[in-house]
Formats: structure tokens, sequence, C-alpha cells
């Protein structure tokens, strides 16, 4: 079995910018705001040097009133915008609700001068009415993509994605896709190791339904449901090419086929087909990003036999092929700053 050595954490050309500011406002979103704190606000030393820095800008006034009870004085006003590198918008106080000038105009003037910006759920309407999504694909919650394209008719509003990343301006659908967001964008900076660790810190679900063609490294616990259970889908982890049957595997677990497949599904979140192809796509993922193999190579070390196989289910699942893959997220793809305009376009 090819055995493949993590990654240093850091990249070839480190971020030039690596503070994230998170705008704030009067009925501020909390669970939107409290994902950009705990993705960037967070003190992170085993992730080394270079990670983010994290602060929080004010478009209102004074003393501000969250969801939830909760009062609190940001690090300052608009201003602070001016000095990011990453901007995050963590939702909005309602679709009809008004931008005020000056914070578009500081989001424009920011994104002119090279900042990313980011919303999460609601918050796709202040980068709407900034400008910046005009003739740009975008997603938001699935209950405002009809008044998003109501509102704003240029922009192609994606109803069905996690998130939508346009390089410089990047969109996510509701409230916890903004989560799968800020993942990629930390496997953009710093490659699928850090995203994966955060992951696991967070303790994601491993495993995400609707078939979104998105490129998050999907963390998988250390601990499994049950002792039965964890050596098997170790065993299955190690033999990817293998095609196991339901019935050897309930055997190998020591559980009738009926109690075997909801137990499974209660421990992964997914059947066990399912299970095995993400994580015959993860392998191959991570083969592309870490190594030179060739693509027979890769299509057989990650469990597909052929790379007819291989390009059949990157295409299906990811919605791209191996070797577009390779060159938005390989090393080489990294240490030329390749990952500008990845999963939208």
């Amino acid at each position: 079995m090819l055995k493949i050595m993590p990654k240093s954490f850091s990249v070839a050309a480190p971020l030039t910018n690596p503070l994230v500011v998170a705008l704030a406002y009067d009925g501020l979103c909390t669970f939107e705001f409290g994902v950009a704190v705990e993705m960037f606000g967070l003190p992170r030393p085993e992730m080394g040097e270079g990670w983010y820095r994290f602060a929080v800008a004010s478009v209102d006034p004074g003393e501000l009133r969250a969801t939830g009870g909760v009062r609190f004085v940001a690090d300052g006003g608009i201003e602070l915008l001016g000095q990011a590198g990453t901007i995050i918008v963590p939702g909005w106080r309602g679709a009809d609700q008004p931008v005020p000038e000056a914070v578009c105009q500081a989001l424009r003037d920011a994104c002119a001068r090279g900042a990313r910006v980011l919303s999460i759920c609601s918050g796709v309407f202040v980068l709407a009415a900034a400008g910046l999504l005009s003739g740009r694909r975008a997603t938001t919650h699935w209950r405002y993509t009809d008044k998003l394209k109501a509102l704003y008719p240029d922009i192609e509003v994606v109803p069905d994605v996690l998130y939508v990343d346009g390089g410089e301006v990047l969109t996510s659908a509701g409230s916890a896709a903004g989560i799968d967001l800020c993942l990629h964008l930390i496997r953009r900076d710093f490659g699928s190791e850090a995203a994966n660790r955060v992951a696991r810190r967070l303790v994601v679900p491993p495993h995400r339904d609707g078939g979104q063609a998105q490129f998050i490294e999907r963390a998988v616990p250390d601990v499994h449901e049950s002792a039965r259970l964890g050596p098997l889908l170790d065993r299955m982890r190690e033999r990817l090419g293998e095609d196991f049957s339901i019935a050897a595997l309930a055997k190998a677990a020591g559980m009738s086929e009926r109690t075997f497949l909801r137990r499974f599904e209660a421990a992964t979140g997914t059947t066990p087909a399912r299970w095995l192809l993400s994580e015959r796509l993860s392998r191959a993922r991570q083969l592309l990003e870490e190594t030179a193999l060739g693509m027979e190579q890769v299509a057989e070390a990650s469990g597909f036999g052929s790379t007819q196989t291989l390009r059949h289910h990157f295409r299906q699942q990811l919605s791209t092929t191996p070797a577009a893959y390779r060159a938005a997220f390989g090393r080489m793809a990294i240490s030329e700053g390749g990952l500008g305009r990845v999963a939208a376009e």
C-alpha cells in the first residue's frame, strides 16, 4: 500500500495579508459571526507561522446588539476594512434592509486593492448592494435565492451548491455552509492538511449529502461509533481496491445485514458504497495534490482501478477532471499561486 507523508501547513507563497476582518452590525447574525470567529479568530499555535489575524469592524457606532440578546463593542469601524486581506460578511439584517453607502464603498475599495470578500448566508445582499456580484455567479440560503434573483437580475444565482468561489469574491449558502466555505478558503491558503485539522477541531460531520461539487477535505472522526465498526472501517480504507459485499461486511462486524447497515449509517452518515466512494475520491485527491504519480498509478492506488473510472467519478462527483484538479490543487499549483479561481468557474 502506497503511504503518503503529511505535508507541511505552510505554503511556498504565504499570505501577503493574513488579516481577516469580520463585518459586524446592529442585529448581527450570531451563528454566522461565530463561524468567522471559530475559523479565523482563535489562536492556533499548532498551525505555525503565518496563520490568520482577526479583527471586527462595526457598521454602526457604539454598542451593538446581536441575535440572542448579546451586546458587544467591535474593534473599530469600517475603516478597518481598508487594512484587511480578507473580509467576511456574516449575514445581514434582512434582504430588504438597506446597506449604508459607506459600507458599499469600503467593500469596493477593498476589492480594488486586492482584498477577498466572503459572505455567509444573507450576507450576499451586502455584496450585491456593493455591486461586487454583478455579472458573477453567487449563492445564498435557499429561502433567499428568489429574492436575490428578483433584486439583482444581473447575478447568476446558483441555488444547489454549498458555496461559490469566484476568486476574490466568495459566497456561501445557508448558515452552516459558511463552515464549508471557510474550510475551502483555508484549504486555498494553507492546503488540505490544515483544512482537515481545523475540521477535526470543529468535529465537522464526515459526510454532507446533496452531491455538491465542492473541494472540501472531509474529516473522519478518530473514534468510531463502536469497537466493531472502527477496525472494519480501517480495513476498508486500507483495501480501497476491493469490492466489499454487504454480507461480508456485516459478517466481519458480527452483525446482521440490517443491523450493520443501520449502525454504519449512524456512524458515518452514509451507506457503505457511498462511504467507500468518498474514501477513494479522498485518496485520489491526496495523491493528485501531494505526488507526481501518473494517472494510472493514482487510479490503482485509490481503488478505482482504471483511469477511465477515475475520470468518471471525478466528473460525476466533483464536476472536474483529475488533471484539472491537480492543476488547481497540486503542490506546483500552490507554489505558483494557482488557487485563485477554482470550485465555481
